[in-house]
Formats: C-alpha cells, sequence, structure tokens
C-alpha cells in the first residue's frame, strides 16, 4: 500500500458525526471555553441529511444543554397530547390501558418532531458559537499516535477509481488532528466498530443487540390528521419474531409510521421490509392513511442491547458518543436525549482534561459519568425487557417486561437481575430448510410500495465511479454458504433492495449482485449477515440518503 501524503489541522476537539450527540458536544465545549477549537465533520450532503429518526422527543437532554431552546426558536412545537398503545390481531386490536404502563412509558411532556431538522437548528447554534461544521465530509480512517492511540481521522477523500486505484481527479483529504476525537457515528459506526475492536472495548459488555427502523412520512386527510396523538402497536403481522410499529401525527397534515423489525428473528424468510408493508394494510392504521401520499421513506439500524451492552465509551484519545454506543431505550423507542446527554458529559470530560494539559489519554470520568448519570438511569430501568422478550416470546416476555419495569420504578431492583441477551443478531439466523416460506401480499401502490420505488423518495445517490462501500470479506460466501444454508436472506433483510441474486433463464448459474447506488446507510448487511461477510464503510462524502424531514 502506498504512502499517502496530507496535510494536517489541529483542533482541540474533533467530532465525526454532524447528529444530536455530536452537536450538543460541540455546543457544549464553546459554553465551557470558547476559545477552544472544535470541528464537526458530517458525511452527509448538509446536516441532517443522514438523520431518521421516530421521533417522540424527551427534551431533557437538549434542556441541560440549552435551557431556553423554546425562545431561541427550535423547531419542536407539537406537544404530545394523546398517548395509545395497541396490540394487533390480523382484523382488530385491543387497547393496552396505559395505568398498566410504568410512568417512564409516559409521553407527558415530549414533542413529536423532525430529528433532520432539531439538528440543523443545532448546527445554526453551533455555528453561532464558533465551531467549524463541515457537511459532505466523511471520515474514511483513523488516524493513530506514536503510542496507538488515536490522534485524528482522515476526511474529504474524493475521485477514487472504482477498483480502487486513485482516478485523474483524486483529493487525498485532509488528517485533522485532535487532543481528543469524539465518534458519533451513529448505530454501528464504521470508525467506532474499528476502535471497539482494536481496543476490545467490549470485553467485558454483553453483546450488541439491533433493530431495523424503518419510516415514511404522510400527506393525509386534514378529517384523518389528530396533530399531537402518538399511537404504539404491537402484535400482527409479527407474530413469533418482535417487532413494533409507530404512528406519530406532527402538524401540517403529516403522519409519520415506522416499523421496528427486531434483527434477531429466527426465520431467514423474513422479510422486513414487507413486514412493515403489510402492517399498514391494518384498518386502525388504513383508515388515518387512506386517501393520503407518501412523501418519504428511509431506514436504520436501531440499537436495542441496552445498558448491559453499553461497551467501555472512551479509549486512548478519544470517546464514543450516542447511538455509536447504543444508548437506545427501546420500550420507549427513544434515544436522542441520551445522545445529547453523551455529548455533553464527553465534553465536560474533554474540557477538563485539556485545562490540565492532559490529550490522547482516556476520558474514563465519561466513562464513569455515562453509567451513574441520567443514561445510565434511563437504562437501568429498562435493560431487561429485551432479553425477556426474545426469551420467553410476545406474549409471557412482554408481560416480564412489563413487571420488572414496575419492579425497577418502585422497589428499585430488579428480581431477575441482569438477563442476558445470548447470541448475536447473525447467530440468530436459522438454516431455511427448519423455517417455512413466508407469503407476502403484492404491494398495491396506494398503502404499500416495493422497495425500489420507495427508495426513490429517500434521495438516495451515490456515484457509480467510486468503490463500493459494502465490502465482501469472501465473495464466494453469499452463494456458496448463505444461499445453500440461509436463502441468501440479505435479499430480504436490505430494506433497499442492495443486495439480490441474479441467475440465466432456467434458473441456474445464481450470483450475487450488490446495487450499493441504493443504499441508505442503515448498516443492516454489517449486523444481520450469518456469515459476517459483509462490511459497511463510509462512501465519499455527501454520498448516500438525503433526507429531507426525517
Amino acid at each position: 500500500m502506498s504512502f499517502i501524503e496530507r496535510e494536517s489541522m489541529p483542533y482541540d476537539v474533533v467530532i465525526v458525526g454532524a447528529g444530536p450527540a455530536g452537536l450538543s458536544a460541540a455546543i457544549r465545549i464553546k459554553q465551557l471555553e470558547p476559545d477552544f477549537d472544535v470541528v464537526v465533520l458530517e458525511k452527509g450532503s448538509e446536516v441532517g441529511a443522514h438523520i431518521l429518526s421516530g421521533a417522540v422527543l424527551d427534551p431533557s437532554g437538549l434542556t441541560s444543554l440549552i435551557p431556553d431552546w423554546k425562545k431561541r426558536g427550535a423547531p419542536i412545537t407539537v406537544a404530545v397530547k394523546e398517548d395509545h398503545f395497541l396490540n394487533l390481531t390480523e382484523t382488530g386490536s385491543q387497547k393496552i390501558p396505559n395505568y398498566l404502563m410504568p410512568p417512564l412509558m409516559n409521553n407527558h411532556g415530549n414533542y413529536i418532531v423532525s430529528m433532520g431538522n432539531v439538528c440543523r437548528w443545532m448546527a445554526e447554534q453551533a455555528e453561532g458559537m464558533g465551531v467549524e461544521i463541515f457537511p459532505g465530509m466523511a471520515c474514511s480512517e483513523l488516524v493513530y499516535g506514536e503510542n496507538g492511540e488515536v490522534k485524528g481521522v482522515v476526511a474529504g477523500e474524493f475521485g477514487k477509481n472504482s477498483d480502487g486505484t486513485n482516478g485523474a481527479n483524486y483529493e487525498p483529504g485532509m488528517e485533522l488532528h485532535g487532543k481528543y476525537i469524539f465518534l458519533s457515528e451513529g448505530v454501528r459506526g464504521s470508525l467506532s466498530k474499528e476502535v471497539i475492536g482494536k481496543y476490545r472495548l467490549d470485553a467485558n459488555s454483553d453483546v450488541p443487540k439491533f433493530g431495523l427502523g424503518m419510516k415514511e412520512i404522510w400527506e393525509v386527510k386534514p378529517e384523518n390528521h389528530n396533530e399531537g396523538e402518538v399511537l404504539h402497536t404491537m402484535g400482527w403481522p409479527m407474530t413469533e419474531d418482535s417487532g413494533g410499529s409507530f404512528m406519530y401525527h406532527l402538524d401540517n397534515n403529516q403522519v409519520y409510521v415506522g416499523f421496528i423489525v427486531d434483527l434477531n428473528y429466527k426465520n431467514p424468510h423474513l422479510f422486513p421490509y414487507m413486514e412493515f408493508q403489510r402492517w399498514k394494510h391494518h384498518p386502525k392504521i388504513a383508515k388515518v392513511l387512506q386517501g393520503g401520499k407518501r412523501v418519504s421513506y428511509g431506514a436504520r439500524a436501531v440499537t436495542k442491547g441496552g445498558f448491559q451492552s453499553i461497551p467501555k465509551v472512551v479509549f486512548p484519545g478519544g470517546a464514543i458518543l450516542g447511538c455509536s454506543a447504543g444508548l437506545v431505550n427501546l420500550p420507549r423507542i427513544k434515544g436522542n436525549h441520551n445522545a445529547m446527554h453523551s455529548g455533553r458529559q464527553a465534553a465536560e470530560a474533554a474540557v477538563a482534561a485539556i485545562k490540565l494539559g492532559r490529550s490522547g489519554d482516556e476520558l474514563i470520568e465519561y466513562n464513569q459519568d455515562l453509567k451513574v448519570g441520567p443514561i445510565g438511569q434511563d437504562l437501568k430501568k429498562v435493560r431487561n425487557v429485551a432479553p425477556l422478550r426474545a426469551k420467553y416470546g410476545p406474549i409471557l416476555g412482554v408481560a416480564l417486561g412489563g413487571f420488572d419495569m414496575w419492579c425497577q420504578t418502585l422497589l428499585k431492583f430488579s428480581v431477575f437481575g441482569t438477563v442476558k441477551h445470548g447470541k448475536t443478531d447473525a447467530e440468530s439466523t436459522g438454516k431455511a430448510t427448519d423455517y417455512a416460506l413466508i407469503e407476502y401480499p403484492k404491494p398495491d401502490g396506494k398503502l404499500s410500495f416495493d422497495r425500489l420505488t420507495n427508495v426513490s423518495f429517500s434521495g438516495t445517490n451515490h456515484a457509480e465511479d467510486q468503490p463500493s462501500h459494502l465490502c465482501l470479506t469472501d465473495p464466494t460466501i453469499p452463494i456458496r454458504v448463505n444461499l445453500s444454508d440461509y436463502a441468501e436472506p440479505a435479499q430480504r433483510y436490505c430494506p433497499a433492495g442492495v443486495y439480490e441474486i441474479i441467475r440465466n433463464d432456467d434458473g441456474s448459474n445464481p450470483k450475487f449482485h450488490v446495487n450499493s447506488q441504493n443504499c441508505v446507510h442503515c448498516k443492516t448487511c454489517d449486523i444481520k449477515d450469518p456469515s459476517q461477510n459483509i462490511t459497511w464503510v463510509t462512501p465519499q462524502g455527501g454520498d448516500g440518503p438525503n433526507y429531507p424531514n426525517m
């Protein structure tokens, strides 16, 4: 491998990712030390372009950072007015009374928001304080120092040919060095994955667990709209494997509809995207969407491992923030508040360290604060919900999870202790011959849509002459192993139709084809592939989805 000479720029703190965690960290550093040099690097074409979240926002994280966010005009205006939980059957539903839910599940005081727009507003606040923010700058590599610490990142490398060689207009990018490097890349970030492996940050934590979240924005008829209503459902169409859904009524007759499939599902014939499309035909959902139009689509992996799966969040030279560390409260379907708390806590630790003359070491104070502060308190109460559901099924497991949340709310302890997750999501995948095929109805083009049509509503674009950012460790495995053993589930688990099996007209000579241009950066393939043969890395900056209001 030839040596590439790059220019370098020094900063006090370099932040990878302009999501709620990274922007919170940048703002907090400037609040504490206005003269510190802080840069935020964002791979999306603009801040918010790659942000996808439900989202009902618990404002506690933002309030701790910017107490007067209302006065400053934050795009957080639709308060939750109604909160409903339903268990669906194929044609009917049972309402789950709110009084059966632990108080932590109450959405009173929360807001229905576009997190993309919240992040755009936070970026404006950060830039007004002197933070440098560079969108379209994918961070492709970590830069290590003489003592093995992370001292920077490579950002802005452009112009490679599809075979990996340097093209005629190749730009090597720059090295941005920092006294500390914050990784706030979201779920399954490629650099975060690298440091977790290199420094064995997960040696004392449980396996990480994930779900696949898919979301559409709809404009519905005024008579079907109820601003401020929040609906969560469980049950149909997911009966054995676990899934759940949401419908949030924001302003301007818009509704967010989304579906989350836990990626520990066993049946390799399961088609998560089609489960989402089928769910929209339930009478309770269809009556809201009928006569409306879908205006946007996207997908993203969701962390669901919880408290016991959080790795050590510091390494020599930096820290892991937000969803890169797995800070989502799964029963609440909320992680943005914890992302903001983590950004604030990491910033406070870094500022204190730099003022003492430290750099390149571990911000151990942040690691400690995360576990005992508001994040740890939020996640510890719900740590057993996901593993109990996986272990005991959709009825008993859910009941036990609810019982455990009440115990931890009222008695401050769990009768179960801390339940282990067991297998990774990739290891949970069963053999194709052990499970029945699942027949899915054809999308009708009114309530349900095929994948490629929906991907066109995500604004996704990748330059075709760059190397694929979906890397196969062994190109023979998809056909030789995954097709024969698992019916190659990549054809189904990808919510963007990236992976397909192409055959001759007579069905012979199957070939594995990767349509990397379709990728919406959900990272599901990196997580669920049963052979762990696919690695997601960053494409060149600015490529990927361009979400307007997700």
